[in-house]
């Protein structure tokens, strides 16, 4: 079972677009350095949307090979067409990811048992470990906790990641498919408190920049250390703030472009983060020492 602090990997590009790879594996070898448990390769922070399919799987490939087996890496497969994740889960199980991070098909809204049909189906046609992803402020679409008790007893599908941010909801989902499965928070600001309640890690933006905080914090939660841990979040509370000015993963690139570990690239529609809330990441950032 992966556990602990899982970041959701932002991917460098070069001014007019194009893919870092030389600061992607600089990236790579920072989170193995800082104590980062695991890497999302290409979800959302990673420009998943933005990048075309050769590109997803030439990124995939990219950070399984640097990471070389030294911490588990989750491949970003979803996709709102069943067939088109399908192939891209094959592309990673091929590639040798660890595990493959399904986010719910958007846009076209499918009903909970076309969700679960499509789990189904992923999980038929390859065998590699599928963690589900319920984010619905992105994807128009909730996968209801009854649904995932179901799609749970599937047996490729190994955890959830739940980004509601709300813990009624993720203790609801603890107490259904806790036992077989693990959840995890998609939702920096409260994954803490998630993991204390049972939750066995969290998938991380914040863990970009300060992936060492983060880890420590998913180890003092998992722990039952509650006071070191709200201690410890309450500290980390403006960065992840600053982490949603805008859409992720607008703010994130910025902070990393600030930081020295990459260029301002980023894809249209996406934009570099507005003028107006750069003062207010300029100070977050020199805060935590990140800038000076």
């Amino acid at each position: 079972m992966i556990t602990g602090s899982i970041v959701a990997l932002a991917t460098p590009m070069h001014d007019n677009g194009d893919i870092d790879w030389e600061n992607l594996d600089r990236l790579v070898e920072f989170h193995i350095k800082e104590g980062t448990d695991a890497i999302v390769a290409v979800g959302t922070s990673g420009e998943s949307a933005t990048l075309n399919t050769k590109e997803h799987c030439a990124v995939m490939e990219r950070v399984i090979k640097t990471v070389a087996g030294r911490i588990p890496v989750i491949a970003g497969t979803g996709a709102n067409s069943t067939s088109e994740a399908i192939e891209l889960t094959q592309e990673a199980k091929r590639l040798g990811a660890d595990a493959c991070l399904l986010v719910t098909p958007y846009y076209n809204k499918p009903t909970q048992e076309g969700l679960f049909l499509h789990h189904q189906a992923i999980a038929k046609a390859v065998d590699l470990g599928q963690i589900l992803y319920n984010v619905p402020g992105r994807t128009a679409v909730d996968m209801l906790p009854e649904t995932v008790a179901r799609i749970a007893e599937i047996d490729q599908v190994i955890g959830i990641k739940e980004a509601t941010g709300d813990l009624v909801r993720a203790k609801q989902v603890i107490d259904l498919v806790g036992n077989k499965i693990a959840v995890y928070s998609g939702d920096d600001e409260t994954a803490y408190k998630l993991i204390l309640l049972g939750g066995h890690g969290n998938i991380s933006v914040t863990a970009n920049v300060l992936p060492k905080k983060m880890a420590e914090l998913c180890r003092l939660s998992l722990a039952g250390k509650v006071e070191e841990a709200d201690a410890l979040n309450a500290e980390l509370m403006a960065m992840h703030h600053v982490m949603f000015l805008e859409s992720n993963p607008i703010p994130v690139k910025w902070a990393l472009h600030q930081m020295g570990r990459m260029t301002a690239g980023i894809r249209l529609p996406l934009t570099p983060l507005a003028e107006q809330y750069r003062k207010t990441m300029q100070d977050a950032l020199s805060s935590f020492g990140l800038v000076k």
